[in-house]
């Protein structure tokens, strides 16, 4: 359950190019940046309307889930329990936060009202899970199992679907190690981070029923942690493919079906976390501070 990924400050970082720029031209792109927490700080995701943020902090050894506004004020802890928390996700109609929780000594899936009330236990407590998010209907959660139980080795991870009502659980994608799965807006294809071999991380792009997997980026490098635009378009991801992780977007000549060209919404080292409207939030490596900070982008 724990990510190498955590934030020491949390940003909010606007890019002020307004209109298509080549990628070599986007070095000299004007951004400016605000700090909003001071602590030890991570996994930010919007909420659907774009006006709060809900994220980790680390209270008393234990990461807990805090809800804050995106202009900075009115921060507030919504989990108070003596375990960590993990992979804090907004459902789309912004009634319930999924999220990961330890307190049965294993990484379990739960969903929680945005005040913290109303905790339920969607996943069995019997294998290590992960990244949840929500299906567009709000009526499904998808998640993995756990890619790190022996780290830095990688080990086998499923896809699963959860069908919050009947808390039927369906096995999606299997065979190999697959992670930060993702339904598109209009529900009918999965993004997923695939393991090639030991080094080798890939984007995947399969048919909602897991079928009929592509690999999206096909590039020796370390591609990962996709995220959909709200129009199902485009994929942002990040790659080191060139040494710094940055950010990518592809543009698909086929809507939702694997190949197409890619664009660099970013320069510096960053990790992608969600898209709201045409703004791209990433996380961004501090190289002064040795932290994350958090940004958004236009992705143009």
């Amino acid at each position: 359950m724990s990510s190498p990924f955590r934030c020491v400050v949390l940003g909010w970082v606007v890019l002020s190019t307004l209109a298509p720029v080549p990628m070599h031209a986007q070095r000299g792109a004007v951004t400016l940046g605000y700090q909003l927490t001071y602590v030890d700080t991570g996994e930010p995701f919007p909420s659907p309307d774009g006006r709060k943020l809900v994220f980790l902090s680390r209270v008393a050894g234990f990461y807990q889930v805090f809800e804050m506004n995106t202009d900075g004020p009115a921060q507030m802890q919504i989990t108070h329990d003596a375990a960590n928390h993990d992979s804090p996700s907004w459902s789309p109609d912004g009634r319930k936060i999924a999220y990961v929780s330890d307190k049965t000594g294993h990484s379990v899936i739960y969903m929680m009202n945005p005040d913290g009330t109303g905790e339920e236990r969607l996943s069995d407590d019997r294998h290590e899970y992960i990244h949840p998010t929500w299906s567009p209907d709000n009526g499904s959660i998808l998640y993995c199992s756990d890619d790190d139980l022996k780290p830095p080795a990688k080990n086998p991870s499923e896809i699963y679907l959860l069908d919050i009502k009947t808390r039927k659980v369906t096995t999606l994608i299997s065979g190999g190690t697959n992670t930060y799965p993702s339904l598109s807006p209009d529900g009918r294809k999965i993004v997923f981070r695939r393991m090639l071999g030991e080094m080798n991380s890939e984007v995947f792009v399969a048919a909602a029923d897991g079928s009929g997997a592509q690999n999206l980026t096909n590039h020796p490098a370390f591609d990962g942690w996709p995220a959909w635009s709200p129009d199902g378009t485009r994929i942002a991801f990040a790659s080191n493919r060139n040494a710094n992780y940055q950010i990518f977007h592809a543009r698909r000549r086929n809507k939702c079906t694997a190949g197409g060209k890619y664009r660099r919404a970013s320069h510096r080292t960053s990790l992608v976390y969600g898209w709201e409207d045409d703004l791209l939030h990433q996380l961004q490596e501090d190289r002064l501070g040795g932290g994350l900070s958090g940004l958004c982008c236009k992705a143009r």
